[in-house]
């Protein structure tokens, strides 16, 4: 089974792409929501994000995001040990979720695949960008979220220029029939490839 990546900071529209090759019937990973689901259903895990971010890390409602965001977005280190942390938790349910999977390949989405190193365990990767200010709209209009906040994640991620280079392909997200149009080119290119 080929892996693709799916990847682009903040505000970029993974989402949307993903969306996109669902429809074509390509089964996709969403990193970010397992992750959640992991972090409120995982003992060890919950333990392990309690020791190290105190009791205050959940409540009745289960994870507490805005706690834990508070911390890790303001800083690095904090955010590269909660990463540290969960992502293993996420490989293994991703390693369990692909056997179930069938088709040309699956799509892993996730936020930091180049930050992390990961990128580097795909058979290929797919960057989506847009133009700051369009991520930074999307964002606010979405979680209500204060321009200095998107812009000080944004700070977090890798720039868009380092990860094109990187990249087996782009999909600059701008306006939607134009991004549906570059997602089936780059589906059709995967299907030749993977044949």
């Amino acid at each position: 089974m080929k892996i693709v990546g799916l990847t682009g900071g903040i505000g970029s529209g993974k989402s949307f792409v993903s969306k996109v090759f669902k429809q074509k019937g390509i089964a996709i990973y969403d990193s970010d929501f397992h992750a959640k689901e992991l972090m409120n259903s995982n003992f060890k895990l919950k333990k392990a994000i309690i020791e190290l971010f105190g009791p205050e890390s959940y409540n009745e409602k289960g994870l507490n995001r805005l706690f834990l965001a508070s911390i890790v977005f303001s800083d690095n280190q904090k955010l590269e040990q909660l990463n540290d942390l969960v992502h293993p938790y996420v490989q293994d349910d991703f390693s369990n979720w692909i056997l179930n999977q069938t088709g040309p390949y699956v799509i892993q989405e996730a936020a930091i695949l180049f930050e992390t190193g990961s990128y580097k365990k795909f058979d290929r990767i797919i960057l989506v960008i847009a133009p700051k200010e369009l991520r930074i709209e999307r964002v606010v209009n979405r979680d209500g979220a204060k321009i200095s906040e998107v812009q000080d994640r944004m700070n977090r991620q890798w720039k868009d220029k380092r990860k094109v280079e990187l990249a087996d392909y782009v999909v600059q997200n701008i306006d939607s029939d134009d991004t549906k149009s570059q997602v089936e080119t780059i589906h059709q290119l995967l299907l030749e490839e993977f044949q």
